[in-house]
């Protein structure tokens, strides 16, 4: 479970980074463009993939 709660932070930070940085105009389903204000949509990005990655190495250090 917690697996894909990081799958999913990457997935939307990647996907609403690239939504922003390739000037798409439209939030399409990232949900950090749709709630935060523009000014803070790339940090928020950012900030969901290192979070996403964060998780998902956590989870394989605990594995073992």
């Amino acid at each position: 479970m917690i697996e894909l709660i990081g799958i999913l932070l990457v997935v939307q930070g990647g996907g609403g980074l690239l939504n922003r940085l390739l000037g798409a105009h439209s939030p399409s389903w990232f949900v950090q463009l749709h709630v935060l204000p523009p000014s803070l949509h790339v940090v928020a990005s950012v900030v969901m993939v290192l979070l996403g990655v964060a998780v998902l190495t956590g989870t394989r250090k605990r594995r073992g």
